[in-house]
C-alpha cells in the first residue's frame, strides 16, 4: 500500500495523485509539486490515504512542498500575465488571418512555458505564429487545439437548467454520451432540448441512465399485471422509485412497487 494526495489544478480540472513524502497535508492545502509539463501550483482535493500499488501510475511523483505566501503571490502575477497574454496573442492571430478562436491562456507555475488553447474547424498552421510570440514572451511557446466540449468547461456558462455548466464546476472528466441514453429516458430528441451550450449532447444524460437501466426490470407499460388491490394493466413506469402505476379494472389508477405486483397470465380487457 501506498500514501498518496489527490490533487487538482484547475477548479474543475482532473484530480492528480501524489506521494506526499513526510509532509503532514490536508484537502484544502495549496502545494507545490513537479509534472511532467514542469513545477505547478495545486490544491489537495483528496487528503492522504492508502491506496494499493496496481491502483497507481508509476512512477509516483513527490509534493515539493507546501505553498507559502510567496507562491500565492506567484499565482497571482501569473494570472495578471495570461490576461496581457490574451490580448497580445488576439492581436497576433488577427494580424497572420489565422481562423482559430482563442479560447484562454495558461502560465506553469514557473513561467518555463505559455499554453494557449483555442479553436478551429480544421488543422491551423501557426508555426509563423508561434515565432512571433516567442519573441514577444521569450519562454517556450505551446498552442493547443481543444474541442467545443473543453471550450464550455474553459469559459463557463449557464446551462438550460439555469445552473452553472456541470463541466465547469466539478465534472474532471467527460463520460461518453449516446443518444441511447436520451431515448431511454424517453426524452424529446429534438437537438436543442438534449444538446448542452458547447453543441453536443448534454453530460447530465448520463447521471441517471443506470436507473433508467433498472427500469427494463419493470413490467412494461401495456403489461397486465395482478396486485393486491385486483388485476390491471401498467400505465407508467417510475424507475427513481422502482414502481408502476397500473390502472385497475375498476378504472381506478394506483401506484406499486414494482414487488407487489406479478404479470397476469391469460387475457385481460380493459372495461371502457
Amino acid at each position: 500500500m501506498l500514501k498518496v494526495v489527490g490533487v487538482r489544478f484547475k477548479e474543475a480540472g482532473k484530480i492528480y495523485y501524489f506521494d506526499p513524502d513526510t509532509l503532514a497535508l490536508a484537502a484544502g492545502d495549496h502545494v507545490i509539486v513537479e509534472t511532467a509539463r514542469g513545477v505547478e501550483f495545486g490544491q489537495i482535493v483528496v487528503g492522504p490515504k492508502e491506496v494499493a500499488e496496481d491502483d497507481i501510475v508509476s512512477p509516483l511523483k513527490k509534493v515539493l512542498r507546501k505553498a507559502d505566501a510567496k507562491d500565492l503571490e506567484q499565482v497571482r502575477e501569473n494570472e495578471r500575465k495570461e490576461k496581457e497574454a490574451l490580448a497580445v496573442c488576439a492581436k497576433k492571430i488577427e494580424a497572420h488571418g489565422l481562423e482559430m478562436n482563442l479560447v484562454d491562456v495558461e502560465y506553469t507555475f514557473d513561467n518555463s512555458k505559455i499554453i494557449f488553447y483555442f479553436t478551429a474547424d480544421g488543422r491551423v498552421d501557426f508555426r509563423e505564429l508561434v515565432k512571433d510570440l516567442a519573441a514577444v514572451f521569450r519562454t517556450r511557446i505551446e498552442l493547443r487545439q481543444i474541442g467545443v466540449r473543453d471550450e464550455a468547461k474553459m469559459l463557463g456558462g449557464i446551462g438550460p437548467c439555469g445552473r452553472v455548466l456541470c463541466c465547469n464546476t466539478f465534472l474532471g472528466d467527460f463520460q461518453p454520451v449516446s443518444i441511447r441514453m436520451a431515448k431511454e429516458q424517453n426524452l424529446s430528441l429534438n437537438p436543442a432540448k438534449i444538446s448542452g451550450l458547447c453543441g453536443r449532447l448534454m453530460c447530465c444524460l448520463k447521471y441517471e441512465c443506470e436507473t433508467y437501466e433498472k427500469s427494463k426490470q419493470l413490467p412494461a407499460v401495456g403489461t397486465e399485471v395482478v396486485t393486491i388491490d385486483g388485476a390491471g394493466v401498467v400505465t407508467r413506469l417510475n424507475a427513481g422509485k422502482n414502481a408502476v402505476t397500473v390502472k385497475l379494472h375498476s378504472g381506478e389508477e394506483q401506484e406499486y412497487k414494482a414487488e407487489d405486483v406479478d404479470e397476469k397470465a391469460g387475457d385481460w380487457v380493459e372495461d371502457n
